[in-house]
């Protein structure tokens, strides 16, 4: 009873840092990348469509980011989307294809991106305390209904506690990546 707990507490972190390389993955750096369109969104014949689903992006160098419609009608509004984003990026393009030329990040835009990237990995460590919380009270609910003894639950607590530090600990290095990834030059 306890291990299913556990394992579906897992689970539950696992997807929670999941979600924060996603959001990592959007957070510019120096470098080109197509992760940092992915949470685009395009008009396509009235229905919002991710950016990657109606064109081919790719990084042919480290400053620039192409962007090829599977329908060149499609030119026009992923220009207007990508402008209105806040990526902070200007597209150019020939008819054919959209580029994106990445400008190298000044100090304080570094130093901005960074915040943003505690910010980030403090809510995916307060999501995994959340589950640890909400784990933790299950397991106290089997106790009181004689589902499991009382070493049961202290054994099950301290697995765990253990679970939720090896989580907090993966967090922590994902964030720092990302912040070493944004301040490298």
């Amino acid at each position: 009873m306890i291990k299913e707990t556990l394992h579906e507490a897992e689970n539950r972190m696992k997807s929670a840092l999941q979600h924060l390389d996603e959001e990592l993955a959007a957070i510019r750096t120096g470098r080109a990348s197509p992760a940092l369109l992915d949470r685009i969104t395009v008009e396509y014949y009235g229905t919002p469509t991710p950016l990657n689903q109606v064109a081919s992006v790719s990084a042919p160098d480290a400053t620039l980011l192409v962007i090829k419609p599977y329908d060149p009608s499609m030119i026009g509004a992923i220009e207007k989307t990508i402008q209105s984003s806040d990526l902070g990026l200007t597209p150019n393009s020939d008819g054919q294809v959209v580029r994106l030329a990445i400008p190298t990040l000044t100090k304080e835009r570094r130093e901005e991106y960074v915040k943003m990237v505690h910010k980030r990995v403090e809510e995916a460590k307060v999501a995994v305390r959340n589950i640890r919380r909400d784990v933790q009270d299950e397991i106290r609910d089997y106790e009181k209904e004689k589902l499991i003894t009382e070493d049961e639950m202290h054994r099950g607590r301290d697995d765990l506690q253990k679970l939720t530090d090896s989580y907090t600990s993966l967090i922590d290095e994902s964030g720092k990546r990302k912040e070493h990834e944004i301040m490298e030059l």
